[in-house]
């Protein structure tokens, strides 16, 4: 009964909208009483252990680096250099909107940190200059994904956790189809401007995208520090973030001035709740995670989908079926802890390196963001435009499609995700 009762418990929560992490915290507690062979204070230790981790240092620092640039002017320069390089095509803004999440995304690991620190500028712009309002907030959700595509990323550093996976060579990975997706973006942005007669925002300009570049080339040098750091092996991703901080504080507080000390305790405090609820959330599914194991769900489950199909091909169309599915109704950290074990025990049969399959599932759950009723990034940028989760949902559509096409290149071409990984060391 052990098993009937974690996923029974598990899915009525969610379906009385539980937060997340008391849900697996409860279902998971449930299921112990139930199985009767463990002290409850296993759920405490397990807890523990499960956020007692180098690599997991990474994730509240990436949410301090994201919140210090987001408040200290490093955003907006990024913003005004990706208006120059873009605002001359039709619909210039929400071409803009993207490239600045795609800028953005190199610095905070976070998809809601990108959607909330772009479009609290970009959509209002978009907006006073005659774009529909939903149509503005369905941009800036489909560019704040990128957040967890386009490294650091937080979802690559937990799944590095839970499989072993170098996070260094997932960060790698991920920089080709982070490419792609943003580049397929703005595409279909551009294209639904041109149909719709939305006008360019402003002319193509050689002098000011020098001057643009200018006053953010030390915004733009986060990312390369960041990941020039961790490709050529000199830190690690957990001491990237650290360095990450270290950086936007000196350029916000030294350089730029737009923080001073007084400013540092609500900017802390923010990321501080930012991180907590992700990190409870592991806590708590960790538990679950060891439960689960104990009861060998992952490998009855990954033999269930085996024994529906063993040819590859049919495979990875079924895992990023499940994968899609889970990115509706499950949050992003929980989905990756509950559904990683499962899928991994796979990997075999599905012919494809650990690496890939990193991105495939960071990709899936990417799409999962933009998806009611847990998308984060449409819920953040439905927040800033003022507009319903159903209007934006449908404005959406045609940037979920493309979205698809690109995780099934990259499910189905490996030199996509696999050709920067293999240049560095498994660090």
């Amino acid at each position: 009964m052990t098993t009937e009762i974690l996923i029974l418990a598990l899915f009525f929560l969610f379906m009385i909208n539980t937060p997340i992490a008391v849900a697996i915290g409860t279902a998971s507690l449930a299921a112990i009483l139930v199985q009767g062979d463990f002290s409850l204070m296993m759920v405490i230790q397990r807890m523990v252990a499960g956020t007692d981790s180098f690599h997991l240092m990474a994730v509240p620092l990436f949410m301090y680096a994201g919140t210090i640039m987001e408040k200290g002017g490093i955003s907006q320069r990024l913003i005004d250099f990706a208006n120059a390089l873009t605002g001359w095509l039709p619909g210039g803004l929400a071409a803009v909107s993207i490239v600045s999440a795609m800028f953005f995304a190199g610095i905070s690991g976070s998809a809601a940190a990108d959607a909330a620190a772009v479009g609290a500028v970009l959509i209002p712009a978009m907006k006073r200059s005659g774009y529909p309002s939903d149509f503005s907030a369905a941009v800036q959700a489909s560019g704040g994904s990128l957040g967890v595509v386009i490294p650091p990323s937080i979802p690559m550093i937990i799944f590095g956790f839970l499989t072993g996976a170098s996070i260094s060579r997932l960060f790698a990975a991920g920089i080709l189809p982070g490419l792609l997706i943003g580049v397929s973006l703005i595409g279909m942005s551009t294209l639904i401007a041109w149909k719709n007669g939305y006008a360019p925002h402003t002319r193509f300009s050689f002098g000011q995208i020098s001057l643009t570049f200018r006053r953010a080339v030390l915004a733009l040098g986060a990312p390369v520090i960041i990941l020039g750091g961790i490709l050529f092996g000199v830190f690690t991703a957990t001491e990237s973030a650290a360095v990450a901080v270290v950086y936007a504080l000196f350029i916000s507080m030294a350089v730029y001035r737009e923080i001073g000390v007084k400013d540092l305790f609500p900017i802390f405090g923010k990321a501080s709740i930012t991180a907590s609820v992700v990190m409870f959330i592991i806590a708590t599914a960790s538990v679950f995670s060891w439960i689960a194991a104990i009861e060998d769900i992952p490998a009855t489950l990954a033999g269930g989908l085996l024994g529906i199909t063993d040819n590859p091909t049919l495979l990875l169309l079924l895992v990023n079926l499940v994968l899609l599915t889970a990115g509706i109704f499950v949050e992003t950290t929980a989905a990756l802890i509950l559904l990683v074990p499962m899928i991994t025990a796979m990997v075999p049969a599905l012919g494809i390196d650990l690496i890939q399959l990193g991105i495939i599932v960071v990709a899936n759950l990417a799409i999962g963001m933009l998806t009611p009723p847990m998308g984060i990034c449409l819920i953040v940028s439905a927040s800033i435009s003022g507009d319903s989760i159903g209007r934006v949902s449908r404005r959406v559509i045609p940037f979920l499609l493309v979205l698809v096409a690109d995780l099934m290149i990259i499910t189905f071409y490996p030199p996509l995700t696999m050709w920067l990984a293999a240049l560095i060391g498994s660090s």
